[in-house]
């Protein structure tokens, strides 16, 4: 396995894994999982030398973080361990975004007790709150860092003036947001703010939600209850649209004998060796795969053929539907 450095020097491998769709019946469900096999994953991605592992307590919610705490007892170390805080909850339901310190405070100290670990490696705000301050919920995460609970603060989906502002605060070592073959938008202003204050940059759905490996044609190969029956650009309307994009992929997956899913990884590796995707995974096959991503070098006509199918911004569909949208780049 190939490494590489995020913010603040944060040494991580260069593919990591995206936890998520990990657990059975969670709240977000990309087809269906299993906790023992999720588990084994996990523990054969630490013996392929990947480090780096992402989760959240909204995932679930929180039997994500218990799922991956289970799995990396015993082998803690020499892992990365990222996860992530924004909502306020009445039980299990979310009840509204919430940035204060207090709530970031709340929310660490769940992670550490279902994690079962000591520090946290990179903590991130999941999605930034319009009603506080950046300046304040980074001052809150700060205070973690000087306790001990967390070493790396993180941010998701935020807009360049929030990462600018955020960093004069308070070092960012990374930021999670989508970024993918088919999901450009970053690639402006977001991008520019990391590299101007040394962050590095973690795409997430670094495969389209699996859209990019081929596998899907048609809302008809996903189970009834799949998350991406809700994602506008899996609709009837705009599939038709961005399977031209899987096509491209394909053509240079075919000329290096390998996935569409390594040549999609291989792409996002290519824009920079800031960039570390983590690509979701459930079980040992596709999580090998994606690993092999980084042997993979994208000639100049590769890249060509990808960037005519795939131009920024000509995706059919918006990535969330409107309430989702509303959320991002803030």
């Amino acid at each position: 396995m190939k490494y590489r450095k995020l913010g603040q020097g944060l040494e991580v491998s260069a593919i990591g894994i995206g936890c998520m769709p990990m657990i059975r019946d969670g709240n977000i469900n990309y087809g269906h999982a299993d906790d023992d096999v999720s588990i084994r994953t996990i523990h054969e991605a630490i013996d392929l030398g990947i480090t780096f592992f992402d989760t959240a307590e909204l995932y679930g919610p929180f039997r994500n973080e218990e799922l991956v705490g289970a799995a990396i007892k015993g082998r803690r170390d020499g892992l990365v361990i990222a996860t992530k805080f924004a909502m306020r909850w009445d039980g299990d339901t979310p009840v509204g975004v919430d940035g204060s310190p207090a709530n970031a405070r709340r929310a660490c100290e769940g992670s550490l007790r279902r994690l079962g670990i000591d520090t946290i490696d990179l903590f991130y705000q999941h999605r930034v709150d319009p009603d506080v301050p950046i300046e304040e919920t980074i001052g809150g995460m700060a205070d973690l860092v000087r306790e001990g609970k967390v070493r790396h603060i993180g941010l998701s989906e935020a807009a360049a003036d929030t990462v600018r502002r955020a960093a004069r605060v308070h070092p960012i070592a990374a930021l999670q947001s989508e970024y993918s073959i088919w999901e450009r938008d970053v690639e402006g202003d977001i991008l520019t703010a990391c590299r101007e204050n040394g962050i590095g940059f973690v795409p997430y759905s670094p495969l389209g939600r699996g859209f990019l490996a081929g596998g899907i044609r048609s809302l008809a190969d996903l189970p009834d209850d799949d998350w991406r029956h809700n994602d506008p650009r899996y609709s009837a309307e705009n599939m038709p649209g961005n399977l031209a994009i899987v096509d491209a992929i394909a053509a240079v997956a075919a000329r290096h004998g390998v996935s569409n899913a390594q040549i999609a990884l291989a792409w996002l590796l290519a824009q920079g060796d800031d960039i570390v995707p983590i690509p979701g995974v459930k079980r040992s096959a596709t999580m090998r795969d994606s690993a092999g991503a980084p042997d993979v070098v994208l000639s100049d006509d590769d890249l060509a053929t990808i960037a005519a199918a795939a131009p920024a911004g000509q995706t059919a569909g918006p990535r969330y539907n409107k309430a989702g949208m509303a959320r991002v780049k803030l």
